[in-house]
Formats: C-alpha cells, structure tokens, sequence
C-alpha cells in the first residue's frame, strides 16, 4: 500500500475505534450536566447572593471588597476552592464561557439565560474592576494568608488586599485578557442587552489601549502576590494578540485587523504552541482566528489556519509526523501537571469549534503524509473526553459533582468541605476548619457542577482526597470551556447527527 493511503487508512481505522467506542457507550444526559456545569458558578459566587441563588447553602461574603482602597469591588467569583479573587483566571472564565455562548447559542436551548447570568457575574466584575482609567484591579485577597487557613468565604478574616496594575506597574497579560473577557461578553449582550453590551465593547477598548501602551507581565509588578498561584510563564504577547482578536471579533473594527497583521511576528503569532488555558493563548488565537479564513473573510490570515491545523493534529490519535498528545489507557488526554482537567476542557472545546469553522466550509483538517481529518472525527475525539469527565472511564465514576451515581465527595474546596452556616451558625475560625480539612468524611455540601482536577497522572487513578488538591480541587476555568461541549453534545448527542465524514 502507498504510503499516502495507508497514512489515510490509519487515521481512519484509529478514528474509527474511537468512534465505535462511542457508539457502545452508555448515552450521557447531557443536558443535566450542562444545567449542572452552570449551577456550579453559583456555588463560586462572592459578594452579595441574589434572591434566586439556586445553591442555599452558600451565603454573603466579601461584601467590603475594596473598600479600603476606596473601590467598590464586591462580586466576582472565587477561582478554585479557596476565597480569593484572582482577575486573570477569572478573565479567562468569563471569555470562555462567552465564547461557548457566541459559536452554540441555539444548543444551550432553556439554558440560555442562566449561561448568561454566569457570564454577566464575572463581567459585572470587570466592569468595576476596570472603572479607573488605566487602572486594572486584579486581585482581591493576600493568597499567602489565606492558603493558611481553612475556612468558609462567609467567615473569612484574611486580609482583602487589593493589587492592580497601572502605568507604573503593567499587567498587559492580566489587562489584555481582561478587554478579551469584555469584548467576547459584548457579544453575548449584544442582543438580550444591546446597552450593556456597548459598555462593555467601550470599556473593552480602553482597557486594551492601557495594556498596549503600558506593556510588561504583571508577574513582574505584582510577583509576591500573584506567584505562584496565577504567575504568568508564557509572557503577555500572547494576550495582547488575543485581546485584539476578541476586539476585532466583537467591534468588526479595521484597527484590530491591522494590528494582528502588524503585530503577528513581534508578539509570536507564528509560535505554533499547543497549549490553552488562562496563561496561555496562542492555540486559541489559532482557532479563533483562523475563522476568518475558513470563512473566506481574510486570506492574509492563512498563517494562522496553518498553526490551528498543526495543533488539531497533534490531538487526533494515530496521526503520523506530528508531536502526539499523550492519552492515558483509559483514553484521557493528559498533559504533566496540576489540574489535568483544564486541559482537557480547554483542549476539547477548541476541538469543537474548529469542526464547526470547517465544517461551514466544508474543509477537512490536513496532517501531512496524506492523513487528513473530517469536523465529524474531531467531534468525535471531543465528544470521547467529555464522556470520560462524566463516567466513561476505568474508575466508572464521573468527575463532575452531583451527576451520576458515583462522583467525588472530598473535593478541595473550603465552603463544600466546612458546615455552612446555617447548619452551624457559629464562626468558624481560621485553624478551626483544620479538623474538617483532615476529615475522612465526604463534604456537607454538595458543589453540584464542579469538576476536578482529575487524574493527574498517566494511569486513570483517582484518589478522592481533599489533600490532594492537585486532583480534587474543582476551578471555574475548568468549567468555562466545558459549557459549549455540553451545549453541542446536549443538542446533537448521536454521532448521527453530526453529518457525515
């Protein structure tokens, strides 16, 4: 057999498995996960809770956030399992929820709404976190002081300091996807809420202009208080060119056009880098971008399709002469470090929407040596990772809390884990919670939605221990992306209906 058609047999034939693999499984309700998935941005809340806050037992906190600085910075979400509010991360959150909503608005169906409300707490917050000009509040709480205890966000007594950056001391990464974060929201608005959505697309552009003219890391203005926890190791070019996609996606304005263009090789655009998360950007920039090209919109952009394409391949099993991904036995996309679920989310969702830019172009994806990808495979390997967060794995339980029978019940997670407090109204100090943190017993609370961080290692274990936080500790940005998944797959469920390869 030639080598070109035997390239293409293979990918077909390991595509294939993978896809009667699917076909066995058991059919996930992925409507309720995705119900599931939002209601877990309630359980993150800070500030004041609205009459129809769904998770009762979380209660006010932080409503004095910023006051000492003379700021209004209540609001917002808690990252991860801990009490502080970190705008990078957050940023993050907020744009890819905003993206899940703008590229499967029709799948979200009766969801639509609260998927909005979750993006509109995180864009509220932003909005008075960028209420100065040229001055971006990035921060609420001493990280050092509060990883120190153990206690829930209603009893908290840490210090709320306050970080920002501002000319003297840049953030452009931290800034440049928080006008991202904006500018994706505006979109979302633009029709449920034409006058929000043009505050947001205005600020959106002034607090881009800050982080162009005033360019450094914030790691560096800020490195006490930002690392280790949301150091950002991948520098801030890489934001700046995703705060002016979003720009130019959501403004259709010819100066975020010009200055990708202008800017494309100074900020390493042309960086083929396979990573996705709030630190780094360049495969979403990819993706995004290279829309306009499938669409037929921008030709000057093929460069970036090129990149997206070499990305997409590096997922797809059994694809030859490219840097493979590596999958767990289980079939768990995996990458070394803390939080593996990040990644997979992350990853998958672009997966996603890439099929979907292909396939309104009825293009496939080319991995060299003949080897090509239709959209449908790339659902597909989407769809596999998905079922693996909600069960379908060697451990037969789902990693996201409250959906199916068997879940994680010791996640990381300080108000999940505490009484709350109207089942023990007294205070629970600072070194107090300690004895509920070393508990072998489940939590009292139950985070419907949240998904952990997961195996953190190449063979599908999981121990179920909030001690290991690396595995047990839910975080927004995890969820962010998982929204448009569950949307699409809620929608279109059965391979069937994806068309054909």
């Amino acid at each position: 057999m030639a080598p070109k058609a035997a390239a293409v047999v293979a990918v077909a034939l390991l595509l294939a498995a993978s896809s009667a693999v699917t076909a066995v499984r058991a059919m996930h309700d992925y409507d309720d996960a995705l119900h599931k998935s939002i209601l877990f941005f309630e359980g993150q809340r800070s500030g004041r809770l609205p009459p129809d806050q769904r998770l009762r037992w979380r209660q006010d906190s932080a409503i004095h956030d910023g006051a000492a600085a003379g700021v209004d910075l209540t609001g917002g979400y808690y990252d991860a399992g801990d009490n502080v509010k970190f705008g990078f991360p957050m940023a993050f959150t907020a744009t890819l929820m905003s993206w899940g909503l703008i590229d499967f608005e029709r799948s979200f169906g009766a969801h639509e709404a609260e998927a909005r409300k979750a993006v509109r707490w995180a864009t509220d917050y932003l909005m008075k976190a960028t209420a100065t000009p040229d001055t971006v509040y990035v921060q609420v709480g001493d990280a050092f002081r509060d990883h120190s205890c153990w206690e829930r966000p209603e009893d908290m007594d840490t210090p709320r300091t306050v970080y920002k950056v501002d000319p003297a001391h840049p953030g452009s990464d931290v800034a440049a996807e928080t006008a991202a974060a904006l500018a994706a929201g505006s979109i979302v608005f633009r029709d449920a809420d034409p006058a929000y959505s043009q505050r947001l697309l205005d600020r959106a552009i002034k607090v881009f202009e800050f982080a162009d003219k005033h360019r450094g890391p914030y790691s560096s203005s800020l490195h006490a208080a930002v690392c280790p926890c949301y150091c950002d190791y991948s520098g801030y070019q890489d934001e700046l060119l995703w705060g002016a996609a979003w720009l130019h996606k959501a403004s259709r304005r010819r100066e975020y056009r010009d200055y990708i263009k202008r800017n494309e090789v100074v900020l390493g655009a042309s960086d083929a880098i396979n990573e996705f998360g709030w630190d780094n950007k360049h495969a979403g920039i990819n993706v995004l971008i290279s829309k306009e090209v499938l669409m037929g919109k921008d030709e000057y952009f093929q460069s970036f399709r090129v990149n997206a394409d070499n990305f997409i391949c590096t997922l797809l099993p059994g694809i030859s002469g490219h840097p493979q991904i590596q999958y767990s036995p289980g079939g768990l996309l995996f990458k070394v470090g803390n939080s593996n679920m990040q990644h997979v989310t992350s990853l998958s969702f672009l997966l996603l929407a890439y099929s979907k830019y292909l396939s309104h172009a009825s293009a496939r994806v080319p991995c060299g040596g003949g080897a090509s990808a239709s959209p449908v495979q790339l659902r597909r390997v989407a769809q596999r990772q998905v079922d693996y967060i909600l069960g379908d794995n060697p451990l037969r339980m789902s990693y996201m809390v409250g959906y199916g029978p068997r879940f994680p019940k010791r996640i990381h997670h300080r108000a999940s884990s505490l009484p709350s407090v109207s089942a023990h109204p007294a205070r629970i100090g600072c070194k107090a919670g300690a004895a509920y943190y070393a508990s072998p017993a489940p939590n009292p609370n139950l985070l419907v939605g949240a998904v952990v961080g997961g195996p953190s290692n190449s063979t599908d274990a999981f121990p179920d221990a909030r001690a290991v936080f690396q595995q047990s500790e839910p975080t927004t940005y995890i969820n962010a992306p998982l929204l448009g998944l569950l949307a699409y797959f809620s929608a279109h469920p059965n391979p069937a209906q994806w068309g054909g390869d």
